[in-house]
């Protein structure tokens, strides 16, 4: 269940909405997505200050950028595809594409479902720091890095991905509604 914050971001959120938007100005129109793997939490920044906050779950085999790493990456990304809107909750999407399947949700933390399930909602992240995130074998569009719902919900705030950025299902349907194309999306490993 998201968490609400009405007052304004720490010192390391201000820091790095601002570095984020000293990149792309146009961002100031957006929200800005932070998301710190130590907390296992995903920010959403708007209108100054942060609004909502999400428990996450990034890879188990922590933060790195190479293909076939399994890992979560780094740096600032932006939103470049959204998909699956208004499909149910719980759909299964298989390279993308919607399959008409839902599936079951598993709530308990050392409960696993076969494979990594892509569920509900896709944010599709492109990296914008060639040689971390763009390009070559560190291309985070080209990995297929998203931040998408999942039916392991009961991993959730825990490392527990395949390198994407897993949310429950309900909370990813919230995000996919709030945040347009081209939202800015920053995955940390701590504040710095």
């Amino acid at each position: 269940m998201p968490t609400s914050a009405s007052v304004s971001p720490s010192g390391w959120i201000d820091r790095a909405v601002s570095a984020a938007l000293a990149r792309d100005p146009t961002g100031w129109n957006r929200p800005v997505l932070l998301v710190r793997t130590d907390e296992q939490l995903l920010h959403v920044w708007e209108a100054g200050r942060v609004c909502e906050r999400f428990p996450v779950s990034t890879a188990a085999r922590g933060v790195g950028n190479r293909e076939g790493s399994l890992q979560t990456p780094p740096g600032l990304h932006r939103v470049a595809q959204k998909i699956g809107d208004a499909a149910p909750a719980g759909t299964v999407f298989r390279g993308r594409e919607d399959t008409g399947e839902i599936a079951p949700v598993s709530s308990g933390p050392d409960e696993t479902a076969r494979g990594d399930r892509v569920t509900s909602r896709i944010l599709w992240l492109e990296g914008l720091e060639p040689g971390i995130n763009r390009g070559g074998d560190v291309d985070s569009f080209a990995r297929y890095i998203y931040i998408h719902g999942t039916d392991e919900e009961g991993r959730i705030g825990e490392p527990a991905s395949h390198g994407c950025v897993r949310m429950r299902n309900q909370d990813v349907i919230s995000l996919f509604a709030r945040v347009p194309l081209n939202t800015l999306v920053l995955i940390t490993e701590a504040a710095g």
